[in-house]
């Protein structure tokens, strides 16, 4: 457990941030940019919850520990054996979770645009958060050591987060679709 008697530290005064190894590193670089990502949309998953109950619920709180997890794993660049980093698990959840919500689902028959309900709205929003992590972590792997689960994870959870969108808006009745060309 992780045990904070200190909120500030004047460490990152200078515009330099730790790493999990102890290592300082520029808090504009692509590490932390991935890694603060990954806190932005647990942010914005958080403000979601305030719209859900039951299984999504649950669902989501499990998906925060997570999104803990991963920023615990992005921000290690030489992660020591055992450290904490994404495994299969957490992947094959999010999967198993995805199935089961889309096979209550209307098919799709257009793209959808983010609204119906506020969860909905909500959960579109950290959607695009998450879609934004993962490309920053596509970029960080390019150059620099990644759990390759690490990048499948975040993009299994924006799959996610789009179906319990649907869901949410009246299991796909209140989607909002879009319509090519309708303002020509």
């Amino acid at each position: 457990m992780v045990r904070l008697t200190r909120i500030y530290t004047r460490g990152g005064d200078k515009g330099e941030t730790s790493l999990g190894d102890g290592s300082r590193t520029p808090k504009d670089d692509l590490r932390v940019e991935s890694f603060g990502t990954v806190d932005e949309a647990n942010a914005a998953i958080g403000l979601a919850r305030l719209h859900t109950e039951g299984a999504a619920d649950a669902m989501l709180g499990r998906i925060q520990n997570d999104l803990f997890d991963l920023g615990a794993d992005l921000c290690n660049p030489k992660p020591k054996p055992g450290a904490l980093q994404i495994v299969q698990a957490q992947i094959d959840r999010l999967e198993h979770e995805i199935d089961t919500m889309n096979a209550e689902l209307k098919p799709l028959e257009s793209f959808i645009l983010p609204g119906g309900t506020a969860a909905s709205a909500y959960f579109h929003l950290a959607r695009t958060i998450v879609r934004r992590a993962e490309r920053l972590t596509v970029a960080l792997a390019r150059n620099d050591t990644v759990n390759p689960l690490a990048v499948v994870y975040l993009n299994r959870l924006s799959d996610h987060l789009f179906v319990l969108g649907r869901d949410l808006n009246d299991k796909g009745a209140r989607d909002v679709l879009w319509v090519p060309g309708a303002n020509r």
